[in-house]
């Protein structure tokens, strides 16, 4: 994989641990939780067991990506792409469903898309 893809795959990566934070322990701060077009305390407390659940999805892909890099060869080449599929899926599904989340999806899935398509030239 180029150093390009790598620097890609990194950035996703670090970009995916800020969404765990963000869902997983810090969703209870309104200015998190309006992110999430969340418009009360009452709302963010009721979806916060999902909210929780979904970072830690976020936080998995990281790991997958960032852990491919680290370890290196093909092997950790295929773990960091398919890391990268899945955000790159996952922002796909995220604008399909809310087309008001754009800008959140485009964050999400670009990144790694960039990575998917250097690491295929």
């Amino acid at each position: 994989m180029s150093t390009a893809a790598q620097v890609f795959v990194a950035v996703a990566g670090v970009l995916h641990l800020v969404i765990f934070a963000m869902e997983s322990l810090l969703i209870g701060r309104p200015q998190v939780w309006r992110r999430f077009l969340i418009t009360s305390q009452a709302d963010a407390d009721t979806v916060r067991p999902w909210a929780v659940n979904q970072g830690f999805y976020n936080l998995f892909l990281a790991l997958g990506a960032l852990g491919g890099l680290v370890v290196g060869g093909e092997r950790g080449e295929a773990v960091s792409l398919f890391a990268c599929g899945c955000m790159v899926a996952a922002g796909v599904v995220l604008l399909a469903t809310d087309r008001r989340m754009l800008r959140a999806a485009a964050i999400q899935a670009v990144p790694p898309l960039v990575a998917l398509v250097l690491a295929a030239l």
